[in-house]
């Protein structure tokens, strides 16, 4: 939680209201959701315009293009409506993080996840930060400065061990979400920037998981041949890789790396007592190149939000909303 440049205040935060846990309103599945409702109203007076697929099935190039559509397009009334309702959503959810006391004086949230890869998603930050702005909230909405898909590798560059990223050219990363599961070569490139803001990611593999519906066992044992095929990867490049390996996941993350809670959204039960994810992966992936393997655990809205550092130095307090298969959150305070 504390860092040499950062404080990370708060992650995965549990808000309730009435109706439950407030972040369940503002992830892709609530938006999925509201989708369906506003399918069903129109589908009363007439055929579905979006078709018979449903609309978990849609992919967000499909629905990007209905969102384009011509005006008098009843698809693309259905999808504006859509957008429009998840806005209020999410702004609801932002108001009830920023009352938080981990969450005072927050100037800036980055809104990470799948959901912001799309025009969609890119809509309804504006509409949200625009209702923010309205009702006189001094709060910015921003996107990744980078790939989405890379947000939940590149954070490992501020929470490694400083000396796995002298001495070696790159080191492994892996995003485990309640879709798909990410993992890449992390390349530090030091040498062009202190800050780290030049790193990128030299290679990443992205397996869609939930469209396989994968029992725990595995869905590690995937897992665990793709960290195999980059170190492969990585010796044919002729990169000397670091004994490293940082994987982020949903949930609370106790000191020791186990998972205290909230990683429901993964198939099986990773927060049982005799399951610790870091050992796990350690006993398979023992040694890379001769030297023995260290395996660090934490929290994935953490990581994606610590991959923005180097460009969140104009604020002292900022925070990551993660819009995935559930809504992931973390608040940060810069040191010095």
């Amino acid at each position: 939680m504390k860092l040499p440049s950062v404080v990370v205040r708060s992650y995965s935060l549990e808000l309730r209201d009435q109706d439950g846990f407030v972040g369940d309103n503002a992830s892709q599945t609530a938006f999925r959701e509201l989708l369906d409702r506003w399918r069903r109203r129109r589908s009363r007076s007439g055929d579905d315009p979006l078709g018979d697929k449903p609309s978990t099935a849609l992919s967000k190039d499909e629905i990007d293009r209905k969102l384009h559509s011509q005006t008098d397009d009843p698809a693309a009334d259905i999808v504006h409506g859509a957008v429009e309702e998840f806005s209020v959503e999410l702004a609801h959810v932002i108001r009830r993080h920023l009352r938080q006391k981990s969450w005072e004086g927050v100037r800036r949230i980055v809104i990470g996840g799948g959901f912001p890869d799309s025009d969609v998603g890119e809509r309804v930050i504006l509409q949200t930060g625009a209702m923010l702005h309205n009702e006189g909230l001094k709060v910015e909405l921003a996107r990744l400065c980078h790939e989405p898909d890379d947000g939940g590798l590149l954070g490992w560059l501020h929470l490694a061990p400083p000396q796995m990223l002298t001495g070696y050219d790159a080191f492994l990363a892996v995003d485990i979400g309640g879709t798909n599961v990410r993992c890449g070569i992390v390349k530090p490139r030091r040498a062009r920037a202190a800050d780290l803001s030049k790193a990128r990611v030299l290679k990443r593999e992205k397996w869609r998981h939930a469209d396989e519906d994968p029992k725990q066992k595995d869905l590690l044992a995937g897992i665990v041949e793709m960290l195999e095929r980059n170190i492969r990867r990585a010796k044919k490049k002729g990169l000397s890789l670091a004994p490293f390996i940082g994987i982020a996941c949903p949930g609370l993350i106790r000191e020791d790396g186990s998972i205290a809670r909230g990683a429901q959204n993964l198939p099986g039960d990773w927060e049982r007592d005799t399951f610790h994810l870091p050992s796990h992966v350690h006993n398979k992936i023992p040694t890379i190149d001769g030297r023995p393997t260290l395996v660090m655990l934490h929290n994935d809205a953490v990581v994606q939000g610590l991959s923005e550092l180097p460009f969140m130095q104009d604020v002292r307090r900022w925070a990551v909303l993660t819009i995935g298969t559930g809504l992931g959150n973390a608040s940060y305070r810069n040191r010095g």
